[in-house]
């Protein structure tokens, strides 16, 4: 029988699961599913969870809480009280029956409770170490190394990223765990509990790009190369007009689209023969690199933003600028239009800003224009009286 694509339905249209959550990972995966047309229901104590007022802040609202609950219903429920968690637990078994937390999941709202009620419960628990014991971004990239190559040359101690990339990775992989225990549900009729901590995110992370392995097979430890890109071409410089750019070079035609572009060809083939290197290949690239950046840098320094935005586009070159955020809403095309991922949303008590929806695009399913975010507890009587209705019927 051949697939109907349905134009106007969102790609999750109807599938629905509670989140009971804080901090960024799973609030951020609950996200993600309702900008691809889940029913996500997030559910906080009365008055809010420990992230209610978490910065940034405008006013009274925290901007935190917003964007990561945006395109979510919002109920309160006192799971302190008997009543309360009677609720919770009549909740995840009528909605869906897939529970997302990375709370403390024991006693009355463990797996092994709550799947008495739903026997094919989805439940997908997210912690910070698999033993249990407490963790968070900042602690697992200090364990796992990250700050030991991240800063300038030179620099003695720790460098922290202010991106929680673990949280954010643990999140959308967080979103991959349900869509498969649903699909293995769909098939076979058994719910599940998936277990996910963040720092095995961290050590998988690291695996992958090769940074284990190289901890154990090479003896000189990876230094710190402030914002070069390690093992090929790639910096910031300044620009004439006070701004900076990223160039980059990662493949021999992109090497060749930043050397046409400059005029340099020839200053760079004497330094190649000086060098003993080719710099299409990245690995000399990378032992030339402050060799290159000599000649580089005063050709940027030399031009405006804008010239050199021109020249770069017109050349193929690999760049970008460096922006601030405001500078990031305010300039780049990106941010506006009606191709962006952004779209401006009215929310209640904050006003009106640009928004984001889902980054994915599929062909057979409907793009949802991003959703504002619900106020706290907005929609607790309306599901309170589904609830009430499903168990009912």
């Amino acid at each position: 029988m051949p697939a109907v694509h349905r134009e106007n339905h969102p790609i999750l249209g109807g599938l629905k699961l509670i989140e009971v959550s804080a901090f960024v990972a799973a609030p951020l995966a609950g996200a993600t599913l309702a900008a691809l047309g889940a029913d996500v229901i997030r559910v906080d104590p009365p008055g809010g969870g420990i992230d209610i007022d978490r910065w940034p802040m405008h006013g009274e609202r925290s901007l935190y809480w917003a964007g990561l609950n945006q395109g979510k219903r919002s109920v309160t429920i006192d799971n302190r009280t008997e009543e309360g968690r009677r609720q919770l637990i009549e909740l995840v078994k009528a909605h869906g029956g897939i529970l997302l937390t990375n709370l403390p999941a024991e006693g009355w709202s463990s797996y092994d409770q709550l799947s008495k009620v739903r026997p094919d419960l989805i439940m997908v628990v997210i912690s910070g170490s698999r033993d249990g014991s407490p963790a968070v971004d900042y602690t697992v990239n200090a364990a796992v190394g990250f700050p030991w190559i991240t800063g300038p040359d030179g620099h003695d101690g720790p460098v922290n990223h202010v991106l929680p990339a673990w949280d954010t990775m643990t999140g959308f992989l967080a979103c991959t765990a349900i869509l498969a225990a649903e699909r293995h549900r769909r098939l076979t009729g058994e719910g599940q509990l998936v277990e996910l901590s963040l720092a095995d995110v961290g050590l998988a992370v690291a695996g992958h790009l090769g940074l284990i392995a190289e901890a154990v097979l090479e003896a000189t430890p990876r230094g710190r190369y402030g914002n070069q890109i390690y093992g090929t071409f790639g910096r910031d410089f300044p620009t004439a007009d006070g701004r900076h750019v990223m160039v980059v070079a990662l493949t021999p035609r992109q090497w060749r689209s930043l050397v046409d572009s400059t005029g340099l060809a020839e200053s760079f083939a004497e330094l190649e023969r000086a060098l003993g290197c080719d710099f299409r290949r990245q690995g000399d690239r990378w032992r030339g690199r402050k060799e290159i950046c000599d000649l580089l840098a005063p050709w940027v320094a030399d031009r405006s933003l804008s010239e050199l935005r021109e020249i770069f586009q017109r050349n193929g070159v690999l760049w970008g600028p460096y922006q601030t955020f405001q500078q990031l809403v305010a300039e780049d095309p990106r941010a506006r239009g009606t191709d962006s991922v952004l779209a401006e949303v009215e929310h209640a008590s904050l006003g009106r800003f640009p928004t984001a929806g889902s980054p994915l695009r599929f062909s057979a399913a409907q793009w949802l224009p991003p959703l504002p975010a619900p106020v706290l507890g907005q929609h607790t009587d309306e599901v309170i009286r589904e609830v009430a209705g499903t168990s009912s019927s």
